[in-house]
């Protein structure tokens, strides 16, 4: 079966724990991110589809190493959240937006 996607990490020591070959390769920068791009996308369908605790934990796993690989400080994305949340509000108050004049 070929899947050319992004991975966790122990998945092909899982594949051969079972009694199966797999290829992989190591992306450089440039296909990481377009591959996290990607499992993004994939993880958010999924979760769409099965809104979850283990769905959302997959996105915020994706999340997480976007920030590693842009070097972004998870405290201060966290800061920035918070910022915004004060003066902009959440999404606490379910509030939908019909129209403006």
């Amino acid at each position: 079966m070929i899947y050319n996607k992004l991975v966790r990490d122990k998945i092909p020591d899982i594949i051969k724990k079972h009694g199966d070959s797999c290829l992989t390769h190591i992306a450089d920068d440039q296909e990481y991110e377009q591959s996290l791009k990607a499992k993004l996308q994939e993880e958010v369908k999924e979760f769409l589809e099965d809104i979850s605790q283990e769905e959302m934990a997959d996105i915020l796993e994706v999340l997480y190493a976007f920030a590693d690989l842009k070097k972004f400080d998870k405290q201060t994305v966290e800061k920035l959240r918070q910022d915004k949340a004060t003066k902009r509000g959440a999404f606490k108050k379910r509030i939908i937006l019909e129209e403006t004049n």
